[in-house]
């Protein structure tokens, strides 16, 4: 039974980050268009060393001839003097982050200052991957989504003791209903692979029928 459990906690904890971004919504993507963002390091690395490569893994195969074309224009520009220099490294940045996050299925809010706060579970996914250790992060996120079933579980079920006593009543019973199951299944399908993702040149799955 212990062994199950374990299983299942941490079947929840691989939807970590994906879950609180249900939540959080774009915000949890916030730190790729910093400028200390990995994305834009990224270009830092392939401007200083004129390598385009190290930026490529950042878009979808189809924005890859878009790509090249921003940093071989930037690169040209960057032998014009200080302030081109800086103006050809932030178009390419723009132009990389925009793909990015058009890929993503998020919208392009133009570059964020370096400093710019990072969405505590996003630190914390970085955090584990500097690390090289998991667990802490995992029990987290797998203590909250345990939290939130439980949560919108015995509101549904309070509600449900009430809800023919009249329409209102069985209105609250209703609501609280389809939040839990939504909750549920946004977390199932999360966890089975089907939720938002980074994932380049994939399919987007069905959209999920819904009460």
């Amino acid at each position: 039974m212990n062994g199950n459990r374990s299983a299942g906690h941490a079947g929840w904890a691989m939807i970590g980050i994906m879950g609180l971004a249900l939540v959080a919504g774009n915000v949890a993507r916030a730190h790729c268009d910093t400028m200390d963002g990995p994305v834009i390091q990224a270009a830092v690395t392939a401007l200083e060393r004129g390598d385009v490569a190290h930026v490529l893994k950042w878009v979808p195969a189809s924005d890859e001839p878009a790509i090249r074309e921003a940093f071989h224009l930037a690169r040209q520009v960057r032998g014009h003097g200080p302030a081109a220099w800086e103006l050809a490294d932030r178009s390419f940045f723009e132009t990389l982050v925009r793909l990015h996050r058009e890929s993503e299925g998020a919208t392009y809010r133009g570059i964020q200052p370096a400093g710019t706060p990072v969405p505590a579970p996003v630190a914390r996914a970085d955090k584990a991957l500097e690390e090289g250790e998991v667990d802490d992060l995992a029990r987290r996120i797998a203590a909250l989504v345990e939290s939130g079933i439980r949560e919108r579980f015995a509101k549904a079920q309070t509600a449900a003791a009430s809800m023919d006593e009249s329409v209102e009543k069985g209105r609250a019973y209703v609501d609280a209903y389809v939040e839990f199951v939504h909750y549920v299944k946004a977390i199932h399908d999360l966890a089975q692979g089907h939720g938002p993702h980074h994932g380049h040149g994939s399919e987007s799955p069905a959209p999920a029928h819904s009460h």
